[in-house]
């Protein structure tokens, strides 16, 4: 992704429901409740961590046991210490006081508490993109220092490729018109940081890459999961056993769920939305433009997927009445500039949510060269009665104008194509007429039917008409 392009708007839940999600993941529980049991006794070492005495105490006050007890209980304290929710009082002496940002959780706003999540995400992140210890053990050099050759590890290569595999989450998570919650599976997300868009069948070289990057990813989402990012299904153990082994239990080759499932939580989508805000990404959330103008609605739900810009839309609709609403929209969808026919489109779909309180407004641009026409549409299919005819002008007008918010908005879709053949067969002559009507979107319309019809005598016919109308334009 550039950080120049502007992505999908993402459906976030409000922040107070996002804030009490963030208080429950484990990784920020523990590290609270770590920070209230300090007291003047815990002692840490030269690096923040707590001594190792004090870590079954620790372990036990999370309600930890087994031989990962210590660990996990360590692993907790730190992240405590990173977000502040313990204190550092003297390094020398080892001490340790509950950190400011320990009374956020409780006392603080709904954006306090999720702040310190982020910090705690990002310390997650970090750990995620560092090699398993027991690898890191095995590669100490002589003099304590890790040889990090020998692990054939590069960090800014492995925190790239996971903020990459995070990016396209996000985009499956957001993109598209559905509510894009569902699971990805693992070797899918994989494949797309290693597979070429333009490669047919992958070789054997670049399967065996996957299939690393899948290993990478399945250790890397557990050490995810437990932070809220994500709700992770690993892949099954089975097909990671030896090959003359036995499987415990008979095995579905085709179910791919055993591969691994992975999708954003709420709180996870509200993390990495974040998180590209901060890396320069136009990130918008749906409901940004609900105090805005029409003329941002318009412009702005330009390139939305259709239920985004319908809920967007909805948002910003419930803010004003219907008849100030209808005329704020018509007055922003005027214009030739070459943004100017989508702007009417998601005009008139804005105008499809508006009763039929909103009718004086449709009414008073009837003679409008420009809405006169989407004005009749919406009169005709709010039942209104004595809506005038439009003139033949006015119908070839609105007509290349639909063409042309149909092409900025979907480019040569099926859909179109359908349009633009169901056009030339209703109309008699049709190319014979259009090609006059003067709107700015003519030639560039009449070429892409030329383009788009499959008949090769109506195509050209088209084509014809395109050169006709960039003459009459350009004379």
């Amino acid at each position: 992704m550039s950080d120049s392009s502007t992505l999908p708007p993402a459906r976030l839940r409000p922040e107070a429901e996002l804030a009490r999600d963030a208080l429950s993941v484990p990784v920020l529980a523990r590290a609270a409740r770590l920070a209230r049991w300090a007291d003047a006794d815990t002692r840490v070492d030269a690096g923040g961590g707590l001594v190792e005495e004090q870590l079954p105490a620790a372990a036990e006050q999370l309600g930890l046991s087994g031989d990962d007890a210590a660990a996990y209980a360590s692993e907790a304290w730190r992240i405590a210490v990173d977000t502040g929710l313990v204190e550092i009082t003297d390094e020398e002496a080892g001490t340790v006081a509950a950190g400011e940002d320990l009374a956020l959780l409780t006392g603080g706003s709904p954006q306090d508490v999720l702040g310190v999540w982020l910090t705690a995400l990002e310390a997650v992140l970090a750990d995620a993109s560092v090699p398993d210890l027991d690898d890191l053990v095995d590669a100490m050099a002589e003099g304590g220092e890790v040889d990090l050759s020998s692990l054939d590890w590069d960090p800014d290569a492995e925190s790239e490729f996971l903020d990459g595999v995070l990016g396209n989450l996000y985009l499956l998570t957001v993109g598209g018109d559905g509510p894009g919650d569902g699971p990805v599976p693992l070797p899918a997300l994989a494949a797309s940081m290693i597979v070429p868009s333009d490669m047919g069948e992958p070789s054997n070289e670049v399967l065996e890459r996957v299939s690393d990057a899948m290993m990478r990813l399945d250790d890397q989402f557990r050490l995810l999961e437990p932070v809220g990012l994500v709700e992770y299904q690993p892949v099954d153990e089975a097909l990671m056993a030896d090959a003359d082994e036995e499987p415990a239990a008979p095995v579905d080759e085709a179910d791919v769920s055993r591969y691994g499932m992975v999708r954003l939580t709420p709180l996870g989508l509200y993390g990495l939305r974040a998180r590209l805000l901060d890396a320069g990404f136009e990130a918008p959330a749906v409901g940004d433009l609900a105090d805005k103008g029409a003329d941002a609605l318009l412009d702005g739900t330009a390139p939305f997927p259709p239920a985004a810009a319908h809920a967007e839309t909805e948002l910003w609709l419930a803010g004003r009445s219907p008849l100030d609403a209808a005329r704020e929209l018509l007055a922003a969808a005027r214009g030739s500039d070459t943004g100017a026919p989508l702007r009417r489109l998601r005009c008139q779909q804005a105008l499809s949510l508006v009763g039929a309180e909103a009718e004086p407004a449709l009414r008073e641009v009837l003679d409008d060269a420009e809405l006169g026409g989407l004005a009749r549409v919406w009169l005709t299919e709010h039942g209104a009665r004595d809506v005038p005819a439009p003139s033949q002008d006015m119908v070839f007008w609105l007509t290349i104008d639909t063409v042309a918010a149909q092409l900025a908005a979907e480019g040569n879709s099926e859909e179109l194509r359908a349009l633009v053949e169901g056009l030339a067969r209703q109309h008699s002559g049709f190319f014979d007429t259009v090609w006059r009507v003067e709107h700015p979107a003519t030639p560039d319309v009449l070429e892409a039917m030329g383009r788009l019809h499959p008949d090769k005598k109506v195509a050209k016919e088209a084509r014809k008409a395109a050169f006709k109308a960039r003459s009459q334009q350009a004379g």
